[in-house]
């Protein structure tokens, strides 16, 4: 037989990257970028005229000579050709605009690519949580299960009161009903790991949970928010924005320049040569329009990203300070659990259930205990959790693992 395949955090986020469309198509859009700026470095297309064509034949005049063949004595004829020249280095200014643009498509791509490899990410570890809660849950509930048919065989003898049984049977009820909302758990978390990873053939017994156990890192602050001001996507698209925008004004105030019309002109027939050729430039006079509006109006988008800039700079610092503070607390009320009692719990809970046999704990001390254990370890559990999705936050925030 076969062995099945198991996947760690790794290797599925491996399958993650490879088979996620979200990102496939993101990628996409990076690509349609790059066309946007091959096309932009193209010249304008130059513009080609034909003009004082005379379809028929008219009297008075001066007879020329032949086109082609025996035809073109009677006709006149006019062409211009026309090109732009764009001035003060506009086409280079739009380029530029265009590369800054693919750099925000790039960014979102990153931004989607972690915001999806955080979603999958902290689905594995509600799913861990769920997975050893429930690996402790169903030795109690097999526990209260065996005690269930035995109050209710001696109930049923009349050899203990009746509420004995029933107070064993609620408890049971109670473990079986966490036990259902921990399937919907995981059920949940399963499910979107399978969307996220395109791997709708994951189940739970293929994914490798891993034995950690958690020392205190030194959470440097300072080192923190330096790593945080290079990679950091928001911040990253903050600064692309003012690049934009100052690369903007730049491109508006080259438009007070204006651009040169150079034209090349052939006249047959027209005026006192036969076959004229001439040139041309032309030009816009900027009298009443120096694009004041739009410069001002670039002005005042630089210093609006640079408020912007600012306001994302100081939310990351705070936020990267709480975080920082919330793992250490974390890390300190971790470190002070007792983990081998959560792993020998099937043995202390057999050795008290044989206390309960031997008269030496009553039934409700019993249940007591169990349940507070129970408590405990889901405490310990839920705070384990929490230490990683907050380390999981802290890691998106700064655009790094750590």
């Amino acid at each position: 037989m076969a062995q099945a395949q198991s996947y760690t955090l790794t290797e599925l986020e491996a399958q993650f990257l490879q088979k996620n469309t979200q990102v496939i198509a993101s990628k996409y859009a990076v690509d349609k970028a790059d066309a946007l700026i091959v096309q932009e470095k193209l010249w304008q297309n130059p513009t080609l005229s034909l003009s004082e064509v005379n379809l028929w034949k008219t009297y008075n005049i001066e007879t020329q000579p032949h086109l082609f063949g025996q035809y073109g004595t009677a006709q006149q004829i006019a062409v211009e050709l026309e090109q732009v020249i764009e001035t003060a280095g506009k086409r280079k200014k739009r380029v530029v605009i265009k590369q800054l643009e693919k750099q925000s498509v790039v960014l979102e791509y990153e931004e989607l690519m972690r915001e999806l490899k955080k979603e999958l990410r902290m689905a594995y570890y509600s799913l861990q949580r769920s997975q050893q809660l429930e690996e402790q849950l169903q030795q109690t509930l097999a526990l209260f299960t065996q005690l269930n048919v035995q109050y209710e065989r001696q109930a049923q003898a009349q050899n203990i009161a009746k509420s004995d049984y029933l107070r064993v049977q609620t408890e049971l009820l109670q473990l079986q009903k966490e036990s259902v909302s921990l399937e919907n758990d995981k059920y949940e978390a399963i499910q979107l790991m399978r969307i996220l990873t395109h791997n709708l053939d994951l189940e739970l017994h293929q994914i490798v949970f891993p034995q950690t156990s958690i020392q205190p890192q030194g959470w440097d602050f300072q080192n923190l928010a330096a790593e945080a001001k290079t990679q950091n996507i928001l911040l990253k698209k903050q600064q692309n924005e003012m690049a934009l925008a100052f690369s903007q004004l730049k491109l508006e105030q080259s438009h007070r320049v204006p651009n040169l019309a150079v034209q090349m002109n052939y006249d047959r027939g027209g005026n006192i040569m036969s076959d004229f050729i001439g040139f041309a430039v032309s030009m816009d006079l900027p009298i009443f329009n120096r694009n004041k509006g739009n410069i001002k109006a670039a002005e005042l988008a630089i210093d609006q990203q640079k408020a912007q800039f600012q306001t994302v700079d100081n939310e990351l610092e705070k936020r990267i300070l709480n975080l920082k503070q919330q793992l250490e607390r974390l890390e300190k009320s971790l470190s002070n659990w007792n983990t081998q009692n959560i792993t020998d719990q099937k043995q202390i809970l057999e050795n008290y259930r044989k206390h309960l046999q031997n008269k030496q704990v009553t039934l409700m001390e019993f249940i007591d205990f169990s349940s507070a254990q129970r408590e405990a370890n889901q405490a310990y559990f839920e705070l384990l959790e929490t230490y990683h999705k907050t380390k999981e936050e802290l890691q998106y925030i700064i655009g790094k693992d750590i």
